[in-house]
């Protein structure tokens, strides 16, 4: 589940990559033409897999996982309507979503360019979306005019619904409606999905707000909520430098720093939280001897594609799932006594997995 953080130069986007990484990434200007992007594998708190590591005693306890992909600041002419391309462009396509960092604090050591208003560099950064999807749509457009001149009659159709698909979007790109808002034909993610759009992509947009306003947070959430509140958007507002501070230190001692500053929940779990939220995501469990595992799936998988998140013979194999929610299974305190209870299932492909289902695949091949 790659997450590419975005944002203009001094926005503070590489300071809250450290702290949703505990990195050590350089948070100078990261803006040389061809510098790599900083990536970060951030685990998955989850409670749960500890309480069944006691029921089980694996050998491993392997954690959900998160990267994160700090994409250098925009290249040259990005924030004045050029659009956004070549490699920075190509990067962002393979991400899962879109990570806005827009700043919202004032600190007379790092130069701002203008009035600090995170509103607008919002959206500054989605028009660039915009326009960069128009490109690629675009470009798109001119091939399928040079492939219908050379396809016979009976292969045009494909080509012709692609075409007529095309035209809605760049239509509602043109009218400032990204991607995500745009209501399209069935069928048409499937054309998408070839695309990899920018603004088809789930968006977090985060304030990386200063320690004064640490105390206002909710009130900038709810106002930020209100005002940029759309589909496929998530929004939160984080002290990138104090997380980043926060997540060099020890476990035990972040805690404590917390409770007295009153930093509530830390930057990972919450963006961890959102980006779950965003992304539609839950985790099913496994475990045995050998390891207890969360996996993380779309909500409203069916077992048999949970079953090929494992390992694609199990999902080719199938038989049954056999299936016990996590409260049950701890409350039983072992996979034998919840089959006593009657409280372990027996499940065929279609069952949906619920988030917190301890799943057991069975099958032959």
């Amino acid at each position: 589940m790659p997450i590419g953080i975005i944002g203009l130069p001094l926005s503070g986007k590489t300071t809250l990559f450290n702290a949703l990484t505990r990195g050590h990434a350089e948070v100078a200007a990261f803006r040389s033409a061809g510098q790599q992007p900083n990536l970060g594998v951030v685990k998955v708190p989850d409670a749960r897999l500890g309480a069944l590591a006691e029921i089980s005693r694996p050998r491993r306890i392997v954690q959900a996982e998160v990267s994160y992909i700090d994409i250098p600041a925009a290249p040259e002419g990005v924030g004045t309507t050029t659009g956004i391309d070549g490699a920075y462009l190509n990067t962002l396509q393979r991400c899962d979503a879109l990570l806005l960092v827009a700043r919202a604090f004032d600190d007379p050591s790092v130069p701002a360019v203008g009035a600090i208003d995170p509103y607008r560099d919002v959206e500054t950064l989605q028009a660039e979306t915009v326009f960069a999807d128009l490109g690629i749509l675009e470009r798109r457009a001119e091939r399928i005019g040079q492939q219908l001149r050379a396809t016979k009659a009976s292969e045009r159709d494909a080509l012709e619904r692609e075409s007529t698909l095309i035209k809605t979007m760049r239509e509602g790109l043109e009218a400032d409606i990204p991607i995500r808002e745009q209501e399209l034909e069935a069928g048409a993610h499937r054309v998408l999905s070839n695309f990899q759009l920018l603004s088809a992509k789930p968006l977090m947009v985060v304030f990386n707000i200063g320690e004064p306003d640490i105390e206002r947070t909710g009130p900038i959430e709810r106002e930020m909520a209100e005002r940029l509140a759309r589909p496929g958007v998530a929004a939160a507002a984080i002290c990138g430098r104090l997380e980043m501070e926060l997540a060099q230190m020890e476990q035990e001692e972040e805690a404590a720093f917390r409770e007295s500053l009153g930093a509530g929940e830390s930057g990972l779990g919450r963006m961890v939280r959102l980006s779950y939220s965003l992304l539609g995501l839950i985790s099913f469990l496994t475990t045995g001897e050998d390891e207890t595992r969360a996996w993380p799936i779309a909500d409203g998988t069916v077992a048999v594609d949970a079953a090929g998140k494992v390992h694609s013979d199990i999902q080719r194999g199938f038989i049954r799932a056999e299936v016990v929610a996590y409260e049950e299974l701890v409350a039983a305190g072992s996979i034998a006594e919840a089959r006593r209870r009657g409280a372990l299932r027996q499940e065929g492909k279609r069952y949906i997995v619920r988030d917190g289902d301890v799943v057991n695949f069975l099958f032959n091949v």
